[in-house]
């Protein structure tokens, strides 16, 4: 049986270096608290929402306009849904940046989210609305989107 990474892809009419510095804008695109630095090599930085989510993500590859890399070395997800709270632990997110006939594609992969963690489901779609939603509305509009009101 394959196991498929969680995957979406947005192509904005941008630059690489806008989409890429808006990637690295984390406050202003993923919703809830966001402590630490988000924009360098080796910065680590701790995601809260609510009592919902809590991770903690290290930059291990950022490569100017074409790639960015977290490693989510601590997790916890919401215990009063999921048995398994630290899921996403050891996983990595991944954004790609390509240009692309005058345009610029972001391939986002959650690299471990796989169709057998409990939390596929739920954040998978968290994924998609804030990569297709608030990420896309940050690197377009200069302003992310609350998609999750």
């Amino acid at each position: 049986m394959a196991t498929t990474n969680f995957t979406t892809t947005i192509v904005v009419d941008n630059s690489a270096s806008e989409v890429f510095n808006a990637i690295n804008n984390v406050r202003a695109w993923w919703q809830g608290e966001i402590e630490g630095e988000t924009n360098k090599l080796n910065d680590e930085f701790i995601y809260r929402m609510e009592d919902i989510h809590y991770s903690k993500q290290q930059v291990v590859e950022f490569i100017p306009n074409e790639k960015v890399v977290w490693l989510i070395t601590d997790s916890k997800l919401n215990p009063m849904k999921f048995k398994d709270e630290s899921e996403w632990t050891g996983t990595k997110v991944v954004f790609e940046i390509t240009e692309i006939d005058n345009k610029t594609q972001v391939r986002f992969t959650h690299i471990g989210l796989i169709p057998a963690f409990e939390c596929y489901g739920d954040c998978s779609w968290a994924w998609g609305q804030l990569i297709e939603e608030s990420l896309f509305s940050l690197i377009t509009t200069g302003k992310g989107k609350n998609v999750f009101g």
